[in-house]
Order: C-alpha cells, then sequence, then structure tokens
C-alpha cells in the first residue's frame, strides 16, 4: 500500500530520492508516485528489481548478524541507512546483544523523519543526519557527540550507498578515510552494484542499461567493476567467500530472493581491519 497523503517537512515529492525508491522495492508505504515512476522504469531493464531490494535487505541482515554473533561487535555504524523496514540493523544486533550500540545515518529528510518517530524512545540506537560524501565533519559528530567509541572495534556498513556516489565524489576517498578512523578489530561491510564487464557481455549491457534509467531519473547510480568494488576494502582481510553475488554471502536458507536479472549485478562482502 502507498500514500501520497502527507511527506514530511523538508520531503521533495517532485523528484524522485533514492531512499524512497528502496522502500517501494521492499514493498513499504513510504513513497510517492514520483518514486513508483523512476522504480518501473528501471525495472523495463531489470523486472527482478523488488528482488534485489530484499536481497540487499537479506545481506544486511546475515552481515549483522555475523558481525554481532562471530565476530563480536557491539557497536554499528550504519551509512545511508534508508527508511526503516523489517530487519533494521539495531533489532538484528539487538537479538544477539540488546546494548548493541547503533548509529544510523542518512541526510534524506524523510528516512530521517521516520527513523527519528521508530526511535524516539530507544536507549542504544541514534539517528543522525549527515552526508557521507563529507566523512570528517561526520566523523566528528560522532566523536563529540560520543555516539561511536572509535577505540573500541566498530562495525561499519556501507550498504548500498557507495554506488550512489559519483566517480567526482571520490568514494573510495571516502572509504578510505572512514576505514582510517577504524580501531585494529573493526569490520567493514559493503554492497554495491556490479558490472561484471567481459566475463559477462550480456549481464553487463543491461547494468549499463540500467545505470543509464538511474542517473536519467534518480540523478545517480554506477555500476562499478570487480576492482573497483575491491578497492573500497584497502587492505583489510576479506572474509570468505569475499566479494560475491547477494546470495552467496553465508547463506542461511531463511530467505530466497529470487533474482534473476540483478543476480550477478550486485555483490557484496565483509572484511575485518588487522
Amino acid at each position: 500500500m502507498t500514500s501520497d497523503k502527507v511527506a514530511p517537512p523538508g520531503v521533495d515529492t517532485t523528484r524522485p530520492s533514492i531512499a524512497r525508491v528502496y522502500d517501494y522495492y521492499l514493498g513499504g508505504k513510504d513513497n510517492f508516485a514520483v518514486d513508483r515512476e523512476a522504480a518501473q522504469m528501471a525495472m523495463q531493464v531489470t523486472p527482478d528489481g523488488p528482488e534485489a531490494g530484499r536481497a540487499c535487505r537479506a545481506f544486511l541482515r546475515r552481515s549483522v548478524r555475523y558481525l554481532a554473533a562471530e565476530a563480536g561487535i557491539r557497536q554499528f555504524l550504519d551509512l545511508g541507512s534508508g527508511l526503516p523496514t523489517r530487519g533494521n540493523v539495531h533489532e538484528i544486533a539487538h537479538q544477539v546483544d540488546p546494548d548493541a550500540r547503533v548509529v544510523y545515518v542518512d541526510n534524506d529528510p524523510m528516512a530521517l523523519a521516520h527513523g527519528r518517530a521508530l526511535l524516539a524512545d530507544a536507549r542504544t540506537t541514534t539517528v543522525v543526519g549527515a552526508d557521507v560524501r563529507q566523512p570528517d565533519e561526520l566523523l566528528a559528530e560522532m566523536r563529540d557527540r560520543k555516539l561511536i567509541d572509535f577505540d573500541q572495534p566498530v562495525g561499519l556498513l556501507l550498504l548500498a550507498i557507495l554506488h550512489h556516489l559519483h566517480d567526482d565524489d571520490d568514494p573510495a576517498g571516502v572509504a578510505r578515510r572512514l576505514i582510517d578512523a577504524l580501531p585494529t578489530g573493526s569490520y567493514l561491510a559493503i554492497s554495491h552494484f556490479y558490472d561484471p564487464g567481459e566475463t559477462q557481455p550480456e549481464v553487463s549491457a543491461k547494468a549499463r542499461a540500467v545505470e543509464k534509467v538511474f542517473n536519467e531519473t534518480l540523478g545517480t547510480g554506477r555500476w562499478r567493476t570487480r576492482d573497483e568494488i575491491l578497492g573500497f576494502f584497502g587492505d583489510l582481510e576479506l572474509i570468505p567467500p569475499g566479494l560475491v553475488p547477494l546470495a552467496e554471502w553465508h547463506p542461511d536458507g531463511e530467505e530466497d530472493t529470487r533474482q534473476t536479472a540483478t543476480y550477478h549485478t550486485i555483490v557484496g562482502g565483509v572484511a575485518r581491519k588487522v
């Protein structure tokens, strides 16, 4: 179900929003006609867009569970967190430890409004308005407000966000600055649109076609090569199985997303700072 009746202050309902398009793919109600139109244009090239959205959320769930249950991470920094939906980071982490701390960061006014409403009484979870393209300012706020203890391991989540940074935003530099701030024993999880190039020419052509649609509607979206995406991890140690299609990273059988067209065009991985 969707509704265009009420929008929080500062929300522009005449232009599509990345967060709201994802919300539509996930079956949410916090989107508008312009968002649905953008999503449906992309689905003309890759009809399994909703399945891709669910695959991204399933990867989030599995990676956060791994970090909390197996790696012992007790504080998470989720950049580009988007609109709240089923299986939020704090809900997954708190299944392992109710005291785990989660900081959500986004610059979308609707994501911030809904996140703050959801977490109004939260003891261990905070929503912050900031721009990932300004990592120094973001990190300074984390330190000044004592939201993250950078003397203890951190689970840094860059899920479905770096592919929305243009090349001239220097996403590799952004990732490097954030990694440099992490103490030893921290982890980084990334999911990213992927262009397999000559290894899978038909898939690559589809990736380039949907990239064109995204940039014409949302103004953003980059399907990058394997080497480009691996470069975002810097010298961190990738956890097996490495950088793979989302469904292949620690599958647990809990959710079958049935991706078809997008299976090989979104990849994810988790790495440790040693």
